[in-house]
């Protein structure tokens, strides 16, 4: 029996995008893949992205949010960082982790200019809907991205 991939989606605070992005993984790659999220910070789990994704039948309301440094004991095959800040703080990790950038908009930030409760949360889903896109190309979208940081294990580069 083949091993599952661990794969760590990142974020700023695992807040949204990155526990959107585990949940997804779960409901449709949790017999291939074992799907994580951690954020640089914790910002607690955001009610809108659990409800937006509750409306297409995810439930990521038992999801929490986490620091990286919970999950140090793990060796992850792909780390996705899926904001900017992530990617620019995003710690090294041991082994063969690849690092792989897949930028998505931050639904908090776009629904503060919202003028109504639902045109704030249409931010969340078109972001929701964007990354199930991405999660259906897993792992296959992973294996041929260049990864941002090469492992530390130099021995295989030619001269």
């Amino acid at each position: 029996m083949l091993q599952k991939l661990k794969i760590l989606f990142l974020c700023t605070g695992n807040s949204c995008r990155s526990q959107m992005a585990e949940g997804w993984t779960r409901h449709l790659k949790g017999e291939v893949i074992e799907p994580y999220s951690a954020g640089i910070e914790t910002h607690g789990l955001n009610p809108h992205a659990v409800r937006v994704m509750a409306e297409v039948g995810v439930d990521i309301s038992k999801q929490r949010s986490k620091h990286v440094d919970e999950l140090k004991g793990i060796t992850f095959d792909y780390v996705v960082t899926v904001c900017d800040h992530a990617h620019e703080s995003c710690p090294l990790f041991p082994g063969r982790t690849k690092v792989i950038h897949v930028g998505f908009d931050d639904p908090p930030r776009l629904a503060r200019a919202a003028r109504t409760a639902d045109e704030a949360l249409e931010h969340y889903r078109r972001v929701r809907d964007e990354i199930r896109a991405f999660v259906e190309r897993l792992p296959a979208v992973l294996e041929t991205a260049v990864p941002e940081r090469s492992p530390p294990n130099t021995s295989n580069r030619s001269a």
